[in-house]
């Protein structure tokens, strides 16, 4: 029998902490990890706007990890590689919007939420075909990824 996954890598309790979660998103792996790295202890508002500035390809994230020949890009601060993950970036808007709605939902004041635990790791590879000439196929892979994020009130 499969069991839900509905753990969390890190135990944050409280009354003042909310969390979200969403599991086999398909987008990249790397721009996930890079995008948590980005975000953590930010407000969750603030994230949201500089995610947004991503997309309109305003803000660059600066890839830390997975930077090898990956070009430089205006306003980093200190850093130079950086990307615009758009895919991701709308992912992790949808989950952040979803612990705020989570967060007001116990009572907390959404204006004051940090984001203290974020969390992005490969989920299962989508096996496929891909046809090819002659009557060949090659094998393909659709890469998920689980994202997880915990935020707490602040003063």
């Amino acid at each position: 029998m499969d069991m839900a996954r509905t753990l969390y890598s890190q135990e944050i309790e409280g009354d003042n902490v909310a969390r979200g979660k969403a599991n086999e998103l398909p987008i990249s792996p790397k721009h996930a990890m890079e995008i948590a790295s980005f975000i953590k202890f930010k407000r969750t508002g603030e994230a949201i706007s500089i995610l947004e500035q991503v997309i309109d390809k305003k803000k660059a994230v600066p890839f830390r990890r997975f930077n090898h020949k990956v070009a430089h890009k205006r306003g980093l601060d200190g850093w130079d590689a950086g990307r615009y993950p758009k895919k991701a970036s709308h992912a992790y808007i949808r989950l952040l919007q979803s612990v705020v709605k989570n967060a007001e939902y116990i009572g907390l004041d959404v204006e004051k939420l940090e984001i203290v635990h974020v969390s992005a790791n490969r989920g299962r590879g989508m096996r496929g075909i891909f046809p090819r000439a002659m009557g060949r196929a090659t094998p393909k892979r659709r890469e998920t990824v689980n994202i997880e994020i915990v935020v707490r009130e602040v003063q």
